[in-house]
Parts: C-alpha cells; structure tokens; sequence
C-alpha cells in the first residue's frame, strides 16, 4: 500500500464519501429528469434513498423557490464547497497531502 495513503487516509476518506454523495446527488438529478418521484424502479429508489439524508441536512440552507428536481443540484454545489473547505482545513493542519509527496517539484 502507498505510503500516501496510509499516512492521509482520514483526508482520503471524507474527501472521497463527499465525492460519492456529490456524485450520487447529480445522478439523482439527472434520473429525475426520466422517473416520477414515486417510480418504483430500483434502481431510482436506490438513489433516492441513499440522497434523502443529505437533501434534508441541506434543507434549511437550501432556497425555497427552487424546483424539487433542482435541490439536489443545488446539495451537490454545497458538498463541492464542503469538500474545498475540507481540503483547505486539513492541507493547513499538514494533514492533507503535498505535491511534494507525489515527488513533484514544488
């Protein structure tokens, strides 16, 4: 295993659950565009239950006037914010990696 990794392993694992959920939320947005919200393929409640969580974690943050198909949009925007400033805190702690590290000059 890389020493990378063994050595940030807590950066790499909220930075990539955050890139799943930012992921699984664009996706859901772009299958509501062919699924009711009640659609009873699978593969849209899966989906749906696995960004349900997040859209009300960001509810209150979230503006009123937008239409149900854009809020998970709009959650993806907030989770990519949420991963920059991640990146930010923890590169500033030392706990993130370096270019360094990758043996770029630097």
């Amino acid at each position: 295993m890389s020493p990378i990794l063994v050595d940030y392993w807590p950066y790499y694992l909220v930075n990539y659950l955050i890139a799943a959920l930012i992921w699984t939320c664009l996706g859901r947005a772009l299958l509501g565009l062919f699924f009711r919200p009640d659609a009873p393929n699978y593969i849209w409640r899966f989906f749906r239950r696995l960004t349900d969580p997040v859209l009300r974690v960001f509810a209150p943050l979230t503006p009123g006037f937008l239409l149900p198909g854009l809020v998970p949009v709009v959650v993806a925007f907030y989770l990519f914010v949420a991963r920059l400033l991640l990146w930010i805190v923890m590169y500033n702690l030392g706990l993130a990696p370096r270019l360094s590290d990758y043996g770029v000059a630097g």
